[in-house]
């Protein structure tokens, strides 16, 4: 099976990610996620509990299997490069759409354990220029990342509850790029990878309930490294045929810490939730070959280390859930996302910024087994105007609309 490697291509390619969190994160993972705006860990109350805080699980009511099932719809808008040294370097990048399936499930106590299974996609990314400029650092880069995570919880007592489980991350990539790499010289250089790798990590979560209306809540996702090895093609003007050679790179898929309170007001909860993602271990990336670059063109192009001196980023979130009758909840949630990518590394494959969620949706009991939902999340990110070693412009109209549709069913 193939691999990924890369040079500035993988390096963009894992943080080259989503336009709709920081970095490539995908935090919005279900219906109630979606529907608000990821303010979703203390407040986590159906089988999503699995993934958003395991340590839930102890406080469900229900003494049956509750299963989820959902899918949301992700449309990316196209990114406009404005640059400030000639309008031929201008772009626009592809818009993009997604369908991503996920899966919850929570079983019944058994002597005040519980076991929760979720299938997620946590990370991900498209992003594709076809004008010359950017097409040179960006032709392509697509990822996909699924997260399968079984949990354990154990109610400690009436206030306390922890969980804890392993992660298994399957992700799989391409890459392209192509593209002069020296205007003077009249140099170009194009580049293709494909691949797959699975890495293994863990989640824990701790619970509290200190009065009978509030919930504190901690969880902890570790770092796991992407380790990937395998094929790359790699080709310049200045050679009769491409390299094919074997190669290895790796990734910090970063740690990420929430801390949360949801407190419920007769009929309404609110969910006020902080995340912090430790992009800081993101220093940068240094890549290996099995076959050493002889090609002056190549080695410039591909041959050195990729610095990226990532920032670790923090998320404010807030989350409304309102009890409007026994058949109808109703949702809304907002949220302040900060980019951990700083101006000097900022580039084509993740035109980065801060941003503003919005976030509404509403569940439908259909019977005491069924519960149909939906959630809306629109996320807006500012434009930003850098110089650096690459670009020296502004990027503008950066956007995500997020659809997630789905159906709980007890049994």
């Amino acid at each position: 099976m193939k691999k990924i490697i890369s040079v500035v291509s993988l390096a963009a390619l894992l943080t080259g990610g989503s336009a709709w969190a920081s970095g490539y994160r995908i935090p919005e993972q279900s219906v109630d996620s979606t529907a608000k705006a990821g303010a979703n860990i203390a407040s986590a109350d159906g089988a999503d509990a699995s993934y958003f805080n395991p340590a839930n699980m102890s406080w469900s009511s229900a003494d049956t299997w509750q299963v989820e099932g959902d899918l949301t719809y992700i449309h990316l808008t196209s990114v406009s490069y404005t640059d400030d040294r000639s309008v031929a370097m201008n772009g626009e990048s592809e818009k993009e759409n997604f369908l991503l399936p996920t899966v919850f499930m929570v079983s019944p106590e058994y002597n005040n354990f519980r076991v929760g299974f979720s299938v997620t996609a946590p990370y991900g990314l498209s992003k594709r220029w076809q004008q010359p400029f950017p097409r040179t650092f960006s032709e392509e880069y697509s990822l996909k990342v699924f997260d399968i995570n079984p949990t354990i919880s154990y109610k400690l007592c009436d206030y306390f509850s922890i969980a804890a489980g392993p992660r298994i991350l399957y992700s799989s990539a391409k890459v392209s790029s192509n593209g002069v790499v020296s205007r003077a010289m009249g140099y170009t250089a194009t580049r293709f990878m494909e691949g797959d790798t699975t890495e293994l990590g863990w989640n824990a979560a701790l619970s509290a309930r200190p009065m009978k209306n509030m919930t504190l809540a901690v969880t902890y996702r570790s770092e796991v490294d992407l380790d990937l090895e395998g094929d790359a093609l790699l080709g310049s003007n200045t050679q009769a045929a491409p390299v094919a050679t074997g190669g290895s790179v790796s990734i910090p898929a970063p740690a990420v810490l929430s801390l949360s309170a949801a407190y419920t007001f007769d009929k309404l909860t609110v969910d006020l939730t902080w995340d912090r993602t430790y992009w800081s271990d993101y220093e940068n990336i240094i890549f290996q070959y099995d076959t050493t670059l002889r090609n002056p063109v190549l080695i410039g192009a591909f041959g050195a280390p990729i610095v990226k001196n990532w920032d670790d980023s923090d998320t404010y979130r807030l989350g409304l859930s309102y009890d409007l009758n026994e058949t109808w909840t109703l949702m809304a949630g907002f949220a302040y996302d900060q980019t951990p990518v700083p101006d000097a590394t900022l580039g084509f494959e993740l035109p980065d910024s801060d941003a503003y969620l919005y976030s509404v949706g509403a569940r439908y009991r259909v019977s005491e087994q069924v519960e149909l939902g939906a959630g809306y999340l629109y996320d807006y990110k500012k434009s930003r105007s850098v110089t650096n070693a690459i670009v020296d412009g502004t990027f503008t109209d950066s956007a995500a609309h997020l659809l997630t549709v789905g159906l709980t069913y007890t049994f």
